[in-house]
């Protein structure tokens, strides 16, 4: 293993965003929990019952394409609603007007609140840079780009795959492999040269599902289990573990 605690055969880290990198997975928690709460107040009347921002998030929307976790939450309450297109506007009650408007609130949020990166990752992918080491974002997120801007840490990536990139090349997400191997062959390094980071189950499953050199799982909720289960080779709390710091 080497200083970074990754096998000596790795030379690229490709990192998911919301929750490996920046803190902004509870923002977008919150953001499913106040748009699919005041949906549902509407669509399921006197039966209502909210959206759990960790079980549900965790579950059906963590790491997914925005319309991907629109329709997994609703297939888990037997709701179907017509897909729509892609600009449909937020008060369509479609696939693709609730991620509208879920995403309305996510940007509201970030300028409202900010953005905040992890210090320990921070220091880990400053770490792996001073390495040599290539780095990549992978994120299922369209507003990848505005979140490392906000978080003041662009300039440490090479590569950004995110949910423009994907959905301009046809990519499917997580947990889908595409991404991240879209990520490593913009970085020129096989599959087995790359090592994923991830704190979503779906994330897990895509970097064992592309055969990545080595997975790890970044647990910010108390999921390590699953997080193994579903293909995690190493679990930690914060990626400053890997650099032999407490998290």
């Amino acid at each position: 293993m080497t200083p970074l605690g990754l096998p000596d055969a790795i030379q690229a880290c490709l990192f998911d965003l919301d929750g490996v990198l920046t803190r902004t997975a509870t923002v977008h928690a919150a953001a499913w929990k106040e748009m699919f709460d005041a949906f549902l107040s509407r669509s399921e009347g006197s039966g209502f019952r909210p959206f759990d921002p960790v079980a549900d998030y965790d579950r059906y929307v963590d790491g997914l394409p925005r319309a991907d976790g629109v329709r997994s939450f609703l297939a888990s309450r037997n709701i179907r609603l017509p897909e729509g297109g892609t600009d449909d506007s937020a008060d369509r009650d479609t696939v693709h007007g609730l991620g509208a408007r879920k995403n309305d609130i996510v940007l509201r949020m970030i300028k409202d609140e900010g953005v905040e990166a992890y210090p320990g990752s921070v220091r880990y992918v400053q770490a792996a840079r001073a390495a040599g080491l290539r780095r990549a974002v992978v994120s299922s997120s369209a507003n990848c780009r505005d979140v490392l801007v906000a978080a003041g840490i662009e300039d440490l990536f090479e590569v950004r795959i995110d949910g423009v990139v994907a959905a301009a090349q046809g990519l499917p997400g997580k947990p889908a492999p595409d991404t991240f191997l879209a990520a490593a062959r913009a970085l020129d390094v096989g599959p087995g040269q790359a090592a994923v980071f991830e704190d979503a189950q779906s994330g897990a499953e895509a970097g064992r599902a592309g055969g990545f050199g080595f997975v790890v799982g970044v647990d910010r909720v108390g999921q390590a289990e699953a997080l193994r289960r579903h293909g995690a080779d190493f679990v930690v709390r914060d990626l400053a573990e890997l650099l032999g710091e407490r998290a």
